[in-house]
């Protein structure tokens, strides 16, 4: 009942880090899962990985700042299984930090297109297959620096705020189609097996961290995204969870 045996979850960006984490996961929990990647090397070798694993899996070489290529990876999938029951909305790409004084408009739009605006499309492909069999997970992507302030960060910190606010909306929008909308904001590696390895930043944030390390993208972050595609989730829609080790909590 609460397990993902048999569902069809698209994970974006699961070429490596945290969205390859919780891609093999899911396979190992018994999913189908879509492999939904713009560098395809990462894709062929996620891939492998999950058919190593017995994981039925489909790879889709799909950049999250092109809408056409979402609708087109969303229509493969269920062409492919004949449904889609879950979208984790992992991939965004990164840019530098940069001081607000200083943050350029092509900062913004990078972050704005791959983030919210890939995020708002996934969701909107997804939601037809959803709605008509009256059963969908949708799970994004937060973040503590957003929820914080994080300097630095001024426009990715921007960008995952929307991203709540999509949440929070489709939460509500959809609720009724029997659809399930949340958001996770990890503090993870950025490989399997890599904690530490990380800038002064990360290394200050070990030091604050009531458990002192970062979060691994398959034991740590994984398991809470498959709590969040199944069946055990049914009553909670519109939150975010904060997957960082106790490192920020809510008052």
């Amino acid at each position: 009942m609460h397990g993902v045996d048999d569902k069809v979850i698209i994970v974006t960006g699961s070429g490596r880090g945290v969205g390859k984490g919780m891609a093999l996961h899911l396979g190992k929990g018994g999913a189908r899962v879509v492999v939904a990647e713009w560098k395809e090397h990462l894709l062929t070798e996620t891939c492998a990985e999950l058919s190593a694993l017995g994981v039925e899996n489909l790879g889709v070489v799909c950049d999250i700042q092109r809408k056409d290529q979402i609708d087109a990876m969303v229509a493969q999938a269920v062409e492919r299984f004949g449904r889609v029951d879950a979208l984790v909305n992992n991939a965004q790409t990164f840019r530098p930090l940069s001081p607000i004084a200083d943050v350029t408009e092509d900062d913004v739009d990078v972050f704005y297109t791959s983030g919210v605006k890939g995020t708002l499309w996934a969701m909107q492909a997804v939601y037809p297959h959803m709605k008509a069999q009256g059963w969908g997970r949708i799970v994004n992507f937060a973040s503590s620096m957003g929820i914080t302030g994080g300097t630095g960060f001024a426009a990715y910190n921007a960008s995952k705020e929307a991203i709540r606010a999509l949440t929070r909306t489709a939460a509500r929008e959809w609720g009724a189609d029997g659809i399930v909308v949340n958001a996770i904001a990890p503090a993870a590696a950025t490989h399997h097996g890599e904690a530490g390895k990380q800038s002064e930043g990360y290394r200050i944030f070990i030091q604050n961290c009531p458990m002192g390390r970062q979060g691994d993208p398959e034991l740590d972050i994984a398991p809470i995204a498959w709590f969040l595609c199944s069946d055990a989730s049914r009553y909670l829609t519109g939150h975010t969870f904060m997957a960082d080790g106790g490192a920020f909590m809510w008052a």
